[in-house]
C-alpha cells in the first residue's frame, strides 16, 4: 500500500462560529474536494473543524482534513479545484503531515501570500 498523508486547507474566520457564508463554503470545499479526490484516485475528505485556533486562541480558522496517497499530486488538484470553482482560494493554506504518526506536525506547502511561512491548527 502507498504511503499516506493527511491534508488540510485551512481558511481564516473572523469569528467561532463563522459567518453564514463561510458554512456554505465548507459545504462546497468538502463537495468539491471529495468528488475530485475521488475521481483522481488521491484520496478522501475525512471531516473539518471550525472556530479558535489551537495555537492562537484570538485567531477562528476553518479546517477541512483530507486523507491523500500522493502529496504533490494531490495538493496541485486541491488548489486547481478550490480556484477553478472560486472557493476562496486566495484565502487558504494547505499543508501536510505523514497519516498515522502522532509525533509528527503538520507542514506548510502552500499559502495564498508570498512570505507566509507559519502554519499551525
Amino acid at each position: 500500500m502507498s504511503e499516506r498523508f493527511w491534508l488540510v486547507v485551512q481558511y481564516p474566520l473572523k469569528s467561532e462560529r463563522g459567518s453564514q457564508r463561510d458554512h456554505w463554503l465548507k459545504d462546497k470545499v468538502m463537495e468539491y474536494l471529495e468528488l475530485s479526490l475521488a475521481d483522481a484516485n488521491l484520496g478522501s475528505v475525512d471531516g473539518f473543524d471550525m472556530g479558535k485556533c489551537i495555537s492562537d486562541p484570538k485567531k477562528y480558522a476553518l479546517h477541512i482534513f483530507c486523507i491523500i496517497t500522493e502529496e504533490e499530486r494531490s495538493i496541485a488538484l486541491v488548489k486547481r479545484v478550490l480556484r477553478e470553482s472560486r472557493l476562496d482560494y486566495t484565502r487558504i493554506k494547505i499543508a501536510t503531515m505523514p497519516y498515522g504518526k502522532a509525533d509528527e506536525t503538520y507542514t506548510l506547502k502552500y499559502a495564498y501570500k508570498k512570505g507566509v511561512t507559519d502554519f499551525s491548527l
